[in-house]
């Protein structure tokens, strides 16, 4: 077995930001064994010592944000007596922005951006939005949408629009099947984007074999038929370009890149508009 190498995360908010940045500067390095250590909102010296146990037991990379001056402060001595480096990842940027804001004094509050405000209040309007208009629920509420996906089953729709909910964009999906006409309310819609998902006939059969695994479904059907599936893929991807539709081929896309991918072209077409 190699060698593990241990890196600790430290926050004193969710953590979120932290844990992004660990996860996309790791990806960066192939075949190395990383164990994460999460603590998040630590915000006392207590609970900073508890921390600090776990990091001397198995030593490693520390990376922060902590604001507070004086936790920031103990956390950097503690770790440079044990020889162990740490890294504020929040550091460079807030240094560029103040003095980008003319030498401005940050306010040392964590959590800042989980702040209760209009957006967050948007992020959530836009999640119930998603929920209410998941797998072709409320149709005749579909113009109230920034953006509709559409596709063949399991093209990642559900979770594409709950990722871009939870980036404040309003998103509905609607499933296509075989031999169905599309609704016509998916048809009429021209204030939102519609946007078509779909990925090669080999993942789609890979993915719903999967599904039907978990279910506990083992008869072969055409659901799970490669040539059938073959056919629905090239159906689905006729109707896109019949209808004018942008479409994105997710089989081998996260959910992440397809969301981004998304937000690209409702941006393009706000710009186009304006």
């Amino acid at each position: 077995m190699g060698k593990v190498f241990h890196i600790h995360l430290v926050s004193d908010a969710t953590g979120e930001t932290l844990n992004a940045i660990a996860k996309a500067a790791t990806a960066q390095f192939e075949g190395v064994e990383v164990k994460d250590h999460f603590y998040a909102l630590v915000r006392s010296h207590r609970q900073l010592q508890r921390v600090m146990e776990h990091i001397r037991e198995e030593p490693g990379l520390v990376f922060f944000t902590v604001v507070n001056p004086e936790l920031r402060r103990e956390l950097e001595s503690q770790c440079r007596q044990l020889g162990i480096p740490c890294h504020g990842v929040l550091d460079a940027p807030i240094a560029t922005l103040r003095n980008f804001f003319g030498n401005l004094t940050e306010t040392h509050k964590p959590g800042g951006q989980h702040e209760v405000d209009q957006r967050y209040l948007q992020r959530i309007e836009a999640l119930n939005y998603a929920i209410a208009h998941d797998d072709g629920q409320s149709l005749d509420l579909l113009a109230d949408a920034e953006v509709i996906l559409v596709g063949a089953s399991r093209t990642s729709k559900t979770p594409t629009c709950v990722y871009l909910a939870i980036r404040g964009v309003r998103a509905a999906n609607v499933p296509l099947v075989p031999n169905i006409p599309p609704p016509p309310q998916l048809l009429a819609a021209r204030v939102p984007l519609v946007v078509g998902l779909w990925a090669s006939p080999d993942r789609l059969v890979q993915i719903r074999r999967n599904r039907l695994t978990v279910l506990g479904e083992v008869r072969d059907t055409s659901y799970v038929d490669l040539d059938t599936v073959r056919a629905e893929v090239t159906a689905t991807r006729k109707l896109f370009e019949q209808q004018g539709w942008p479409a994105i081929d997710v089989s081998r896309r996260s959910v992440e890149e397809t969301a981004a991918s998304v937000i690209n072209l409702l941006m393009e077409r706000q710009e186009a508009a304006q």
